[in-house]
């Protein structure tokens, strides 16, 4: 039996807002070993044509994260009554349209994008899609699109359950 209806599509979730901030690129840049300067030092992001550090096509997933429990990410789902021990990550991409810079200010909307059920409904997966855009210009930067496999949960092994 599905665990989710498809009247979840096109759920909206509130937006998140996030400034970002070069000390953090710098650091975000050192970790995933991004050599190009533009991502570090801001002299040789602007001689390359840009207005600030440059942000790393990944960084804007993490930044999602920042000052956020894993309960408060994941309500999104626990919301819908999924069991988090029943979920898998499905695929994660992104569809950039912007570059993104250090000192832009960033809206995250979260919405329901698309639900499958397959396997008679043991097996469904639901993506969401967080669109980005600059606050200001209204300038989308990146869609992110994330889907999760929710399994139906598995029968009781012998003797799980009983009340003794």
């Amino acid at each position: 039996m599905p665990v989710i209806d498809q009247s979840v599509v096109g759920t909206q979730q509130p937006p998140l807002e996030y400034k970002v901030e070069r000390g953090a690129l710098r650091l975000f840049a050192l970790a995933i070993g991004a050599a190009d300067p533009v991502y570090t030092d801001l002299d040789a992001a602007r001689a390359a044509g840009h207005r600030d550090l440059l942000v790393p096509p990944t960084y804007l997933f993490g930044l999602k994260l920042t000052g956020r429990s894993f309960a408060d990410e994941a309500r999104w789902l626990t919301d819908l009554g999924i069991d988090m021990r029943n979920i898998l990550h499905g695929e994660q991409s992104f569809d950039y349209h912007a570059l993104a810079y250090a000192g832009d200010e960033l809206r995250f909307s979260p919405s329901i994008t698309g639900l499958e059920t397959k396997r008679g409904g043991a097996l469904q997966f639901i993506t969401r899609t967080i669109s980005v855009v600059r606050i200001g210009d209204g300038e989308r930067i990146v869609d992110m699109i994330e889907t999760v496999a929710v399994r139906e949960p598995a029968p009781p092994r012998a003797g799980e359950g009983a009340v003794r």
